[in-house]
């Protein structure tokens, strides 16, 4: 099913397609309703607040009615001027300004397949330099220059290595030709090659390359050890390290997380690091970021994002390890139901103000500028909610009585409570709790549960649970205007943070390799949980996993096959036997350190004791399900999803399967196709999916008339 040139294969899954259409035939005016409560809750023109960098003020921008944004910058004094739009579907992949702010490097995917195109752009000129395309590209850096471009290629599998011939390269701009310089080769298929600069822009980080003299050679930091990972800064002839390596033999490491490091220009090839802090029990160290007075530091505690500054310099010769109090560390004050925090762009190295998105389930993406010099913050902008007195109440747009701040370190006092009070959650409308679900061997884990204080019934309710556990990836849990549509309904969404996803390195390695069967038992313990706490009705649970989620929710169908009554799998990974014995697939090697490697015998039989294609339930009733693939998906095979919707199909029972449906993208790849409104589209036909599988649809059809019928005979001034 794999040669997408077969013609037998396309008339195939078009009949698939068309058969999902037939399915979904009764839903056409739920599916356009649902569509357009999705889009009349977005603004017709979204723009994003400028970020300085350098002279300039960069920004995007999407205009009225358009599905992707247009990347400008301006001075403050110039009009707008024009980096790059994208009007038809595109994935961006890098982006990289040059130091001078002359050029614009950026890599493209137009088709869907993850394989990007390297462009360059003159931003003086408007032009596109048209002898630098380079196809294959992964990674960006700029030299300082500000000519000289260092790229990383992929091999035929599209991956960041290549044995024969050159993975990293460089090319130098000039008046007519471009030069074409190779830099260096990897040997090793289970490494992959990631290309990067300092944020003071002094060095390129793969190995060390001194970005003022690019050609002078490469320099090893540390030798190659599988399993451990650096992160490397600098800063005024000092560098910066977040590792998880034993960096001498007097302080032991058991590698469990980062810890936070240093060493001066000069000692690198002596390797004399001298270690400044370790995690504690409270927090672990997750990611840094480097200015010209502060460095930043992302933190976890308990699940929870935190992030402090620490005015620079540190003094690196302190013979005992320090603590944040030692450091006097600038703990961001943030509201306490904020789940997600994301770092902006924050290019500007000579910049005392960092910049984050906060977000949670019930509050629209806020960003924050945080002042590290004057120890305050402001509130830039917040994500708007257009028509949101659909069917509830209005937002809170003052500070809720009794929010509190985690504001750690920092004096109650000293927080800006005002400033908070320019921000709007829905608190007052949705609930949004937390629990901690006690799993098969008495691991607690985490479980979000979102609901509507109105329309929610308990033990009535339907739900929806979401799961994704691999990776080490956070478990996206922010702000999603599209779930108002379910909420608004009675719906009870949940996210269930099973082990093998994000946290700290424990918890990711507590539900991989031959751990895995951990997460699916931590999502069988949250979907009980819902329905023993009556969160949701027994028979009304649907469940939802992307990607490596769907093997997540393919392997709990195969095992609780009563378990749910609906769910959606998206381009998901569900053969997973057959794909780790074929390493000519793009992310077999590597996927060997999350999953094993089934060439060895102990693996092979663990990975397939859990492997959805190899252990549906003969005879037994399955939930409807609505799988969906895409046809130049290069993460994950479309034919996964096509084998087993027709195994499922071939060894169930006849009855419940016919409502198995398998919906192919025959143009876009593994993120899909098109931009925010087609992400509505997509969204409106899951939900219908769903309404119909719970066998709401009737009631559906009747609100939808009631509300017409009311509509219709309102009054003059009436609402």
């Amino acid at each position: 099913m794999s040669n997408t040139n077969d013609p037998d294969l396309s008339e195939y899954l078009n009949k698939e397609n068309a058969y999902s259409e037939a399915f979904m035939a009764d839903t056409g005016n739920l599916q356009r309703t649902l569509f357009s409560e999705m889009t009349r809750r977005m603004p017709t023109k979204i723009s994003t607040p400028p970020e300085r960098w350098g002279p300039w003020l960069y920004y995007q921008y999407i205009p009225e009615g358009k599905e992707y944004p247009v990347l400008y910058r301006r001075l403050e004094v110039e009009k707008l001027n024009w980096v790059k739009t994208f009007l038809r579907y595109v994935h961006v992949g890098t982006c990289r300004i040059s130091p001078d702010h002359l050029y614009l490097a950026y890599t493209l995917d137009t088709k869907g397949n993850e394989r990007f195109m390297l462009q360059i752009k003159d931003l003086r000129s408007g032009c596109i330099i048209p002898n630098v395309r380079v196809d294959g590209v992964v990674s960006l850096a700029w030299a300082q220059d500000g000519r000289t471009l260092f790229y990383t290629l992929s091999d035929e599998t599209q991956r960041p290595y290549r044995h024969t011939s050159p993975l990293v390269c460089c090319s130098k701009l000039g008046s007519d030709d471009i030069e074409n310089i190779n830099i260096f080769t990897e040997s090793n298929p289970s490494f992959c090659v990631d290309i990067a600069s300092t944020k003071d822009g002094k060095f390129i980080t793969v190995y060390l390359i001194d970005a003022a003299n690019p050609l002078d050679g490469l320099q090893k930091v540390w030798k190659r050890v599988s399993g451990v990972q650096f992160f490397l800064e600098h800063h005024h002839e000092l560098f910066y390290v977040l590792t998880n390596a034993p960096l001498s033999e007097s302080k032991k490491w058991s590698g469990e997380g980062y810890y936070l490091a240093s060493c001066r220009l000069q000692d690198l090839l002596s390797s004399n690091w001298q270690n400044i802090f370790l995690p504690s029990k409270d927090f672990s160290i997750q990611d840094m970021d480097m200015f010209d007075g502060h460095l930043v530091l992302s933190l976890s505690k308990k699940g929870s994002s935190m992030f402090c500054s620490i005015d620079l310099p540190i003094d690196v010769d302190c013979k005992h390890l320090l603590e944040p109090e030692d450091l006097n560390a600038w703990f961001f004050p943030m509201p306490q139901n904020s789940c997600t925090v994301v770092s902006g762009s924050n290019h500007d190295f000579q910049k005392s103000v960092y910049r984050a998105v906060l977000s949670s389930p019930v509050m629209p993406d806020v960003v924050v500028d945080y002042d590290m010099s004057s120890r305050r913050f402001s509130i830039v902008q917040q994500e708007e909610v257009i028509h949101f007195c659909d069917r509830t109440c209005p937002p809170t747009n003052q500070l809720d009585t009794n929010q509190t701040f985690d504001t750690q370190y920092e004096k109650e006092e000293d927080v800006q409570i005002s400033e908070w009070q320019r921000w709007k959650d829905y608190s007052d409308t949705y609930c949004c709790e937390r629990r901690e679900v006690i799993s098969h061997d008495g691991v607690r884990v985490p479980l979000t549960i979102l609901y509507s204080h109105t329309t929610w019934r308990k033990d009535q309710s339907p739900g929806l649970l979401q799961g994704y556990g691999a990776y080490g990836e956070v478990l996206y849990e922010s702000w999603c205007a599209e779930h108002m549509s379910l909420l608004d309904r009675g719906w009870v969404v949940a996210f269930a943070d099973v082990r093998g996803g994000g946290g700290d390195s424990s918890w990711h390695k507590s539900g991989s390799g031959s751990y895995k069967l951990n997460s699916v038992y931590d999502f069988v313990s949250c979907a009980n949980y819902l329905i023993k706490e009556g969160y949701v009705h027994k028979d009304r649970l649907g469940a939802i996993g992307h990607s490596a989620g769907g093997l997540l929710v393919g392997a709990t169908i195969n095992m609780y096959p009563d378990l749910f009554s609906a769910a959606i799998l998206k381009v998901p990974f569900l053969d997973i036997c057959n794909t780790l014995m074929d390493p000519s697939l793009p992310l077999t090697i590597l996927d060997y350190e999350e999953f094993g490697n089934p060439q060895i015998r102990s693996a092979f039989e663990h990975i397939f004791s859990y492997s959805p294609y190899d252990n549906i339930s003969q005879g037994s009733c399955y939930p409807s399900m609505l799988v969906t693939a895409s046809l130049h998906d290069s993460r994950v095979g479309f034919w996964e999803a096509a084998k087993w919707v027709a195994k499922v199909r071939d060894g169930t029972c006849p009855g419940c399967s016919s409502s198995v449906i398998l919906k192919t993208n025959m143009a876009g790849g593994h993120f899909g196709e098109g931009g925010r409104y087609r992400q509505c589209e997509v969204a409106a036909y899951d939900y219908a999916f769903l309404i119909k599988a719970m066998g709401m649809l009737k009631t559906e059809k009747q609100d939808m008339q009631c509300t017409v019928v009311t509509k219709e005979t309102e009054g003059p001034g009436e609402e």
